[in-house]
């Protein structure tokens, strides 16, 4: 989940990071602009105070011939702030002649910015402001002013600025908001990073701890300080929630193993006086036979009824166990059973550690194994193959016997349940329900697959590493 809302977080905060930074962007170039502008105009209208008082005129519309003391301090001003700028000045009469420029090879052009700007300055009014240079553009300012003689315009004050310096000046305000921006990003981030830890942690354990429910760990809770006031109220939620359904199934398993406790009992003394009856009777009568067969099938259920509620309530005993050594003892514990029935129980078990109650993995093997040759035909072979992954070791028993349909499979291991094509081999239909509870005890698990070309693979897996130590505190999750 913080995959998908860290993201989204991070997105929503350099949106509103670049709608705050790129105005401010734009306005420090235009600031900066606006400066060299005022500045030149200041000076077009410095120049033009002196060009006012410039009397003599160019005879004829020609080039002057003669000059004055004020046109050589013009001319001299012009020229100075051609070499210390760098800027290009010039007042130019209204025929577009010269009154003094600098540098004196610089003239009034035919077209472009330069002769727009001169001409709107006739009309006796200074130029519009120039279009925004960036930092990219290669651009120049030219700025004019009208030279105003007894309400006349007699001349124009025009000058051609450079932008490198101004556009330097830009580039270094854009980098300091840039700074600014990734700063703040990154704290954003940071800040990001801390709420989605803090929202989603006791999130992330509510999903642990439900996944230990699921999985057989029944006493799992959340501790529930801590997180925001709904997410600690959806936890004390949650512990009350499973402290019921952990008393509904105590019920339910102590309901089931006093009812098989107190059911023994008075089938053991039925089937003693049916053993009696049967002694009265003519020898070979089928009616007390299937009397006496349906009897001891129902003390096998309440047999298995009682293991199956004593698998689901025991605590797991776990250890470090060779897993190889345990199946090969339940291999040959089990080969004379095999050969009697002409079935083949061969095995691959080579030294193979693992987390493990040795008890429940036995019991959990027989049930296995039993079911295995149990409806495995004569002349067929069982193999039982131990092998491990870099977190499991596994335990695969294969038979040759009938298998089952992938209907069948989704099925397979529920109470009770027993394919209709097997009804008339004994059994009670809980002994992979007891494999399954007393595996899941000590984390493990059982899983049933096709066997090729016939038969079924069942396979026992138990975890390599062990029980994983549960945190108390703030968000984590204790057992009870």
């Amino acid at each position: 989940m913080s995959t998908r809302l860290l993201p989204l977080l991070i997105v929503l905060m350099a949106a509103v990071l670049l709608a705050l930074g790129v105005p401010l962007g734009v306005s420090v170039a235009r600031a900066e602009q606006q400066q060299v502008v005022v500045d030149r105009i200041d000076d077009t209208a410095r120049f033009a105070a002196l060009a006012q008082f410039v009397t003599e005129d160019a005879p004829g519309g020609s080039r002057r011939t003669t000059t004055d003391e004020r046109l050589e301090t013009l001319q001299t001003e012009l020229t100075n702030y051609d070499e210390v700028y760098g800027i290009k000045a010039g007042v130019f009469y209204r025929n577009h002649i010269p009154m003094a420029n600098a540098p004196t090879t610089w003239f009034l052009p035919q077209t472009g910015e330069v002769r727009d700007a001169f001409d709107e300055a006739l009309l006796s009014r200074r130029s519009h402001d120039p279009q925004q240079v960036w930092p990219w553009e290669d651009g120049r300012l030219v700025v004019a002013s009208p030279v105003i003689r007894d309400g006349d315009v007699v001349a124009v004050v025009v000058t051609d600025s450079p932008t490198d310096s101004m556009r330097s000046r830009t580039l270094r305000g854009w980098l300091l908001i840039g700074a600014g921006e990734i700063a703040a990003m990154l704290l954003a981030v940071g800040a990001a990073l801390r709420l989605t830890g803090w929202v989603l942690k006791p999130v992330r354990v509510l999903d642990a701890t439900t996944h230990d429910i699921a999985t057989g760990r029944l006493k799992s809770r959340v501790a529930s300080a801590g997180g925001p006031p709904e997410l600690r109220r959806l936890a004390r939620s949650f512990n009350e929630m499973a402290d019921h359904v952990e008393d509904v199934l105590e019920q339910q398993r102590a309901f089931v193993a006093d009812a098989s406790h107190q059911l023994r009992n008075p089938l053991s003394a039925l089937l003693l006086r049916i053993e009696l009856l049967a002694l009265e009777l003519p020898a070979g009568n089928e009616e007390i036979a299937s009397v006496q067969a349906e009897g001891k099938r129902l003390a096998r259920v309440l047999d298995d009824l009682l293991d199956l509620a004593l698998a689901e309530h025991s605590e797991a005993d776990l250890k470090v166990t060779d897993i190889g050594a345990l199946a090969a003892e339940r291999l040959a514990a089990w080969s004379p059973t095999a050969e009697a029935k002409g079935v083949r129980l061969v095995g691959d078990c080579p030294p193979t550690t693992g987390w493990a109650d040795p008890v429940a993995l036995s019991s959990a093997l027989d049930a296995v194994i039993d079911n295995a040759v149990k409806f495995t035909p004569r002349g067929e072979t069982v193999r039982v193959t131990v092998d491990s992954t870099g977190e499991t070791a596994r335990v695969a028993v294969t038979d040759n016997g009938p298998g089952l349909t992938d209907e069948e499979l989704a099925r397979v291991g529920d109470r009770f349940w027993r394919s209709g094509r097997h009804q008339n081999i004994k059994g009670s239909g809980l002994g992979l329900s007891i494999c399954r509870a007393l595996l899941a005890a000590g984390d493990g698990s059982v899983s049933f697959g096709h066997h090729e070309p016939h038969g079924l693979e069942v396979t026992v897996t138990v975890p390599r590493s062990g029980p994983r130590k549960e945190p108390e505190g703030l968000y984590g999750f204790t057992d009870r």
